[in-house]
């Protein structure tokens, strides 16, 4: 896992409000000593209200007119999927921004402020121009309900309350070591122990404290692999590791001092919050071990690709006389049996044309087909869009065609290996033309 730190100046904002108040410039709305026009209108109980440094969390959207149509630029209940927006209220940008805004709101209130888009997308949201389709001197909408406050004394001093609940809930009698983190070993082992730029081949489920889970390599094929003294993930883990040996399991409890601290890690961590890692060494190497065995592997595929590479011409050639196939190749060493001849228009090179094609290998095992989607693929013909024999093979058509596309390698895929197709294969596509159109023309020049 990277550590994410949150972008506040990358967000937008909430539901859908009507507009209220008196203001002569602004019909319904109050005018802050800044010059903020803004409209409360759902006042909760509570006196809570953030400072700068505070933790909030909000639901937002913002608004502006496009074209002179009013329209939503973003909501956070629709683009992030219910979850609120949540990020540390930083000092404002310019009088009359949005976090000063925010900060004349207390915990449930809810608000609308018009925001100078200028100053928006130039000052708070650092673009180096403001975007074509808003217009200069235009004002944003923000709606805002606020929906908590924290200040990062008081949520350190949760993470601490929740740790000693952990610990008792768990009868966890272990001390912590110099740096806060507790590790309980699970399983122990007498196998290789841990140097810096060892080779670590590891499992690990992480989760919050409360049960959360994160991450987990468990359910995966293979272990996670990296060089112990280089960054992998939470400086907690990464200690911890650096105590275990080959075949050991333990339970690794790390305070956010050590882990995702008082940023967090988006919606996923939250500041303040401790991890608990059931971690488990599957193997460990020396460097040079490892080096070794990667050396060994990569020439174990050179020898398996130079292999294929030699008998890619030998299978081609028995596919070729098995199925009776006398067609001569062109120069690049296409194949291009014709099922059905076109009566249609000629697809040529910068035409868009619009095919129907199943693809298979030389022993049969179809990888693709858009039969099997019922729906046509579209592509500009010549343009290097799809692999060099079909750019060949398509404008050897007219509309209405059908044909059988041989494809070596070489104008195919080549040494590349694309998982159902293994390096050095030759391609057969049953191919039919159903259109050719002409292509859109590109955009106008925009005048300055």
């Amino acid at each position: 896992m990277k550590k994410v730190i949150f972008n506040p100046l990358a967000i937008v904002l909430m539901v859908a409000f009507t507009s209220l108040a008196c203001s002569s410039k602004y019909p319904g709305f109050d005018k802050s000593q800044s010059g903020m026009y803004y409209k409360l209108y759902s006042i909760s109980k509570d006196t809570t209200k953030p400072h700068t440094g505070f933790w909030v969390s909000l639901d937002m959207k913002y608004t502006a007119k496009v074209k002179g149509v009013d329209t939503v630029l973003f909501d956070s209940k629709t683009q992030l999927k219910g979850e609120p927006v949540r990020f540390q209220l930083p000092p404002s940008d310019f009088k009359g921004d949005l976090y000063e805004g925010i900060r004349m709101l207390s915990t449930g209130d809810s608000a609308v402020f018009i925001i100078n888009a200028d100053s928006l997308f130039l000052k708070t949201f650092k673009m180096s121009q403001r975007p074509a389709m808003i217009d200069s001197n235009s004002v944003l909408y923000f709606y805002v309900h606020l929906i908590s406050v924290e200040s990062p004394e008081k949520m350190k001093a949760a993470e601490e309350i929740a740790l000693k609940k952990y610990l008792e809930d768990n009868k966890i009698m272990n001390s912590p070591n110099a740096s806060g983190i507790y590790l309980i070993e699970t399983v122990s082992s007498q196998g290789m122990k841990i140097d810096s730029g060892s080779m670590v081949k590891l499992h690990f489920m992480v989760s919050t404290i409360d049960g959360k889970q994160i991450f987990s390599s468990m359910d995966r094929p293979e272990p996670l692999k990296f060089e112990y003294g280089q960054k992998f993930d939470t400086p907690g883990l990464e200690e911890a590791v650096g105590t275990m040996k080959k075949g050991s399991k333990a339970k690794v409890i790390v305070p956010s001092k050590m882990a995702f601290g008082e940023m967090g890690r988006g919606n996923a961590v939250p500041p303040y919050t401790t991890l608990v890692y059931d971690v488990e060494i599957v193997d460990v190497q020396t460097k040079a071990d490892y080096e070794k065995e990667q050396a060994d592997v990569k020439k174990k595929e050179v020898q398996k690709q130079e292999s294929a590479k030699k008998d890619e011409s030998v299978l081609r050639q028995k596919y070729l006389q098995d199925n009776k196939i006398t067609a001569k190749p062109t120069a690049s060493g296409l194949y291009y049996i014709e099922q059905a001849k076109g009566t249609g228009v000629q697809a040529v090179p910068g035409k868009k044309v619009k095919v129907h094609y199943t693809g298979t290998l030389l022993n049969g095992t179809k990888f693709d087909s858009s039969r099997d989607r019922k729906e046509p693929f579209e592509f500009t013909l010549g343009k290097g869009q799809v692999i060099k024999g079909w750019d060949e093979g398509i404008a050897m058509m007219k509309k209405g065609g059908k044909a059988i596309l041989i494809v070596p390698s070489s104008i195919g895929y080549g040494e590349r290996d694309m998982g159902e197709i293994p390096p050095y294969s030759t391609l057969v596509f049953d191919v039919e033309l159903i259109d050719v159109m002409d292509a859109a023309p590109p955009a106008a020049p925009v005048k300055k």
